[in-house]
């Protein structure tokens, strides 16, 4: 093969054709998302420290994640709940203006309940974690953006170039504070501080990109007349009709409820049918993601072999440099053996790597099965959200993509919780075992239930042979 044809075999094969295809508003949207994740990973590194740093007490950190995340969940739910009706852009606006005062309040107070407030209201990753308003609505626009041929591929590089942006900002940030303690004398606490000034760039950077968003990134208006729910009419706005004998009649349709504005965006008893078991599926997933979450799995590792920190954590992130990775490859994937297909067969031996965690004695083989864990564990998140927006109709996809994500979040809180009650008296192992058959039902059920479901219903099937035969010009343009 010439290189020049394997360079554009590779091209297209990496989803790169189809992110430069979809235009300049998705690779905003990548862009913001890989800055912001940059910021979340550089403030959790440091967030528990900054704390101890100010002298608070364990207690008082463990109620500030608790709070943070519950903030976080609900600001999600609210936002995604009405971001159709507000408009996906001013929402985007508005959560980064939020972490702009959030970053600004960390890196000038240390007022405990100050910073409290705060993180609640604001947005504050306690975890690393894309917890806030952000990733449903971008996922939601990005399924508007793209066609059944791209959206896959344009996924991938959307949690890939997160996935990347969240290693870097642990780095820059270990690595930042260091030298400012070691080598410019700074105080820990300062340096703390200077960590969350870059958080505040990071949100004007999100900003900057929310502006630059153009009106595609909308709900058509064709979809939003669709939904019942969704049709607008003046508040004050007369409308004519005729009564029996032909003369015109007026009417004011504030008593016409059939016509108002809904602001909360409503769900169909047709999806809600079919989301009821994803739902469902996706939290049991996510129950036993929580109880051997990676800050657990490391403790684990620990106590079981008495490793040094520094080989374990080159192990860890190893891991996730290897799932960046391999998260590239869903993308042909998907278009090659469908979107179930993906999500089941890269997960089960993730999931069976879980499960076999705890047996082996040997430090080589633990770690591999640690790698064949964390190195396929993210397949499955592109897939998932293109199957999502597959399945629902347009006018439902912000808002069920931000229950999903609120679901998740809480039965994977739920997680540790149970690892407790499993792993007393030293049976620690047993949460892996139970962990890793949650996650193979997760596997099974979901192929069982979804592997004939009808995809794009609810929009126009894109020819199959439109990424081949078109040329690949970008469709989106800057300007709000």
């Amino acid at each position: 093969m010439k290189p020049s044809t394997l360079a554009s075999h590779l091209y297209r094969e990496s989803g790169l054709r189809s992110v430069y295809a979809t235009g300049s508003d998705a690779w905003l949207l990548i862009l913001s998302r890989c800055c912001r994740m940059f910021a979340y990973g550089s403030t959790s590194l440091v967030l528990a420290l900054f704390f101890a740093e100010l002298n608070v007490s364990d207690e008082h950190i463990g109620l500030f994640m608790t709070l943070t995340l519950a903030g976080d969940v609900l600001l999600s739910l609210l936002l995604t709940l009405v971001a159709d009706k507000v408009g996906r852009r001013r929402t985007l606006l508005a959560g980064s203006v939020l972490m702009i005062l959030s970053g600004a309040t960390f890196a000038l107070c240390e007022n405990y309940w100050v910073l409290l407030l705060a993180a609640v209201i604001g947005v504050i990753s306690a975890t690393g974690g894309d917890f806030g308003p952000f990733r449903a609505i971008e996922e939601s626009t990005m399924s508007e953006l793209t066609t059944p041929n791209t959206r896959a591929d344009v996924l991938v590089w959307y949690v890939t170039m997160s996935s990347l942006g969240s290693s870097v900002g642990t780095v820059c940030s270990g690595r930042a504070i260091e030298w400012l303690h070691e080598s410019r004398s700074w105080s820990l606490l300062d340096a703390y501080h200077a960590t969350f000034w870059l958080y505040v760039v990071t949100g004007a950077a999100n900003l900057l990109a929310s502006l630059l968003l153009s009106a595609k990134c909308e709900l058509k208006k064709d979809a939003a007349v669709a939904a019942p729910q969704t049709v607008e009419a003046e508040p004050f706005l007369e409308q004519s009709t005729s009564d029996d004998e032909g003369n015109e009649v007026m009417h004011d349709n504030k008593t016409s409820p059939s016509v108002r504005t809904a602001w909360v965006a409503q769900i169909s008893p047709q999806t809600r049918n079919i989301m009821l078991a994803l739902w469902f599926l996706l939290m049991v997933d996510s129950l036993a993601d929580g109880m051997v979450s990676m800050p657990l799995t490391t403790y684990y590792m620990d106590q079981k072999f008495h490793l040094p920190k520094s080989l374990l954590g080159g192990i860890v992130s190893t891991g996730y440099l290897l799932a960046s990775c391999s998260t590239i490859l869903a993308g042909p994937l998907s278009r090659h053996i469908g979107l179930v297909n993906t999500m089941v067969f890269t997960h089960i031996p993730s999931s069976t790597g879980v499960l076999l965690f705890p047996f082996p004695q040997s430090v080589a083989l633990t770690f591999a099965l640690l790698l064949l864990r964390v190195g396929l564990n993210n397949m499955d998140q592109a897939p998932r959200a293109a199957l999502i927006a597959a399945v629902v109709k347009p006018e439902e996809r912000t808002a069920v993509m931000g229950v999903t994500a609120v679901l998740r979040t809480l039965a994977s809180t739920v997680g540790p919780t149970v690892t407790g009650v499993l792993s007393g008296s030293d049976r620690f192992w047993i949460a892996f075992v139970v962990a890793g058959a949650l996650r193979l039902a997760y596997d099974i059920g979901l192929f069982a239930m979804f592997i004939n479901i009808e995809l794009y219903k609810h929009e126009p099937t894109a020819d199959e042979t439109w990424l081949s035969d078109q040329p690949a010009e970008p469709t989106g343009s800057h300007g709000p």
